[in-house]
């Protein structure tokens, strides 16, 4: 006779758990990836072309692995959605990732990668943008165990934790790549620290920003949606190393300029959103009283 399951045991849903998992392991070997580079080579002398060359390829692969981390992020929680599988279980293991993926592993990487020469200092803003990433989950997991009032928004309150990771690996990658030496970037490094702790500003600011949890396979678009979208692929592939900086750009800036100051119709067009039945029929009636 199977042994009948403990009430209280959580609910551990198989797919949007195994993306979750996917995105952990992904920052576990970016992680790894950044610290064969600073064991490996770090300590080698070698020419400055071929020194380049070596780490490049570590950066790279730790960029890509934390890019496929905001993948599986972004599917566990579809996943979740179109089956009716949301559960609080996958919701801390989806944060617990998180904390890996996109905070431990781009700290670690703009710090070996830009902030090195500026020795103690880098490390601290690596530090305290990933404990203000840590901060910006746990006060997301707090508002997500709240009961949901009707017509609550779905928006991010504070810049979302993955964002601001492909935000950081992408434009470190670019400037690696534009300058062909990781620790020789002049200015750019005092902008990047900046930077960086602007992330981390915004990551447990009250700035909102769009979810785009309403957008799935059941989502309607037309065909100049269509086009653009497949331009933008084509773009990134083509552009690997300058279209990631524009788009996570594109996010940051919306949210942060742009979101504020645009009407509730252009913004529910934009973020892909259905308006609100009983908000609009009041509307109209006003309309018709007017």
């Amino acid at each position: 006779m199977p042994k009948d399951r403990d009430p209280d045991e959580p609910k551990i849903y198989f797919l949007p758990n195994l993306m979750t998992a996917c995105n952990l392991a992904c920052g576990f070997f970016a992680v790894l990836m950044i610290f064969k580079g600073l064991v490996e080579v770090g300590n080698v002398k070698l020419p400055e072309k071929e020194y380049y060359e070596q780490v490049k390829q570590y950066y790279e692969y730790a960029i890509l692995l934390i890019f496929g981390s905001c993948l599986f992020d972004l599917l566990d929680g579809r996943l979740a959605r179109l089956g009716g599988q949301e559960s609080p279980f996958g919701q801390e293991f989806d944060s617990l990732a998180d904390i890996i993926s996109f905070g431990m592993a781009p700290a670690m990487l703009l710090s070996k990668a830009v902030l090195f020469p500026l020795g103690n200092i880098g490390w601290a803003i690596a530090l305290v943008y990933l404990i203000c990433g840590a901060m910006r989950l746990a006060r997301f997991n707090c508002l997500a165990s709240m009961p949901k009032k009707p017509g609550a928004s779905s928006d991010f309150r504070g810049l979302p934790i993955p964002m601001a990771a492909g935000f950081i690996a992408s434009i470190t990658f670019l400037l690696i790549d534009f300058y062909k030496n990781d620790h020789e970037l002049g200015m750019w490094k005092y902008i990047l620290a900046g930077a960086m702790l602007g992330l981390s500003l915004l990551m447990i600011s009250d700035v909102r920003y769009p979810s785009f949890k309403k957008v799935d396979w059941s989502t309607r678009g037309t065909l100049g949606a269509i086009v653009v979208a497949l331009l933008v692929l084509l773009a990134t592939v083509q552009f690997r190393f300058v279209m990631p900086v524009v788009l996570f750009s594109i996010y940051l800036l919306y949210g942060l300029l742009v979101r504020p100051w645009i009407s509730n119709r252009l913004r529910k067009e934009i973020e892909v959103e259905d308006g609100d039945e009983n908000g609009d029929s009041i509307a109209r009636d006003k309309e018709k009283e007017a």
